[in-house]
């Protein structure tokens, strides 16, 4: 698939409220128009570093909505998400979490590794993601109704996360979910060479270096080169560090610390970039 120059330079205002750049690799732009139009949560599957978080960044410009993101974790309790009664010097008050702002503004609301968070924490979304759109604080005796616009999103890495913790059932199936991937060579040049301003030798060769390295999975490497760490690696080399040292940083020790892994990996760039 060949990127257009109109395309690949459509964007470039780097400025507070410029539309962030985004390159779809499937009809995800359109689907999840259709979710927001018709109230429905939506579910990001994928790599990291394969685009999720940028996805949701790009929608909330494409709709007109604010965003509110919320990096979920293992100690993520109810009350981070809902709020809590705070002390000050003129008495106790209220104070609404992420989660409730987001529903009385009608935002978009970006729940990032939701399954890093605690499931009796991911239970209280599910009376957002039906018919009723309400949030119950028991706090405080209230029930807010969310506002027009308001949209749940979640993401996760399924090949980290199957080993580790999933989404029970009565959960996952009040999305709709999309599958996510790392993008073809093509849009994947495309994007390094739009987000780190590298030419296009040095983009194609790391894209191919990519392509290589991922095939190591096979061979334990957990993780593999994400599309953020190629921008990372990218960013350095336009910036005057040698090849060959930005990948060694920017690339490979990131990915693991196994010495025969790290060996293979540093032959392949040697091999790359000779």
């Amino acid at each position: 698939m060949i990127v257009s120059t109109e395309t690949l330079h459509k964007i470039r205002d780097k400025s507070p409220g410029a539309e962030p750049f985004y390159l779809p690799t499937g009809n995800e732009i359109e689907i999840f128009e259709q979710c927001h139009a018709q109230n429905l949560a939506v579910m990001l599957k994928g790599p990291t570093g394969c685009g999720k978080t940028r996805l949701v960044e790009h929608m909330a410009w494409r709709l007109g909505r604010p965003l509110v993101t919320i990096p979920c974790h293992d100690d993520l309790a109810a009350s981070d998400l809902i709020g809590r009664f705070l002390i000050r010097h003129d008495g106790t008050h209220w104070h609404d979490g992420p989660l409730t702002r987001a529903v009385r503004e009608g935002a978009i609301c970006y729940l990032d590794e939701v399954v890093e968070a605690r499931q009796d924490t991911i239970v209280i979304l599910h009376a957002l993601t039906d018919h009723r759109r309400i949030l119950p604080i028991d706090k405080t005796g209230e029930t807010v109704k969310a506002a027009p616009g308001f949209q749940l999103v979640v993401s996760y890495n399924p090949g980290y996360q199957r080993m580790l913790k999933d989404l029970k059932p009565s959960t996952r199936q009040r999305f709709v979910a999309m599958d996510l991937d790392f993008p073809v060579a093509e849009r994947e040049l495309a994007i390094i060479r739009e987000e780190s301003g590298a030419d296009h030798a040095t983009a194609h060769a790391l894209v191919s270096l990519a392509h290589r390295i991922r095939v190591l999975r096979d061979r334990g490497l957990a993780e593999v080169p994400s599309t953020r760490l190629l921008i990372a690696t990218a960013l350095l080399a336009a910036k005057g560090i040698p090849i060959r040292e930005a990948c060694y940083a920017g690339l490979i020790s990131p990915l693991s610390d196994d010495e025969s892994l790290v060996g293979a990996m540093r032959d392949l760039v040697d091999a790359t970039f000779v």
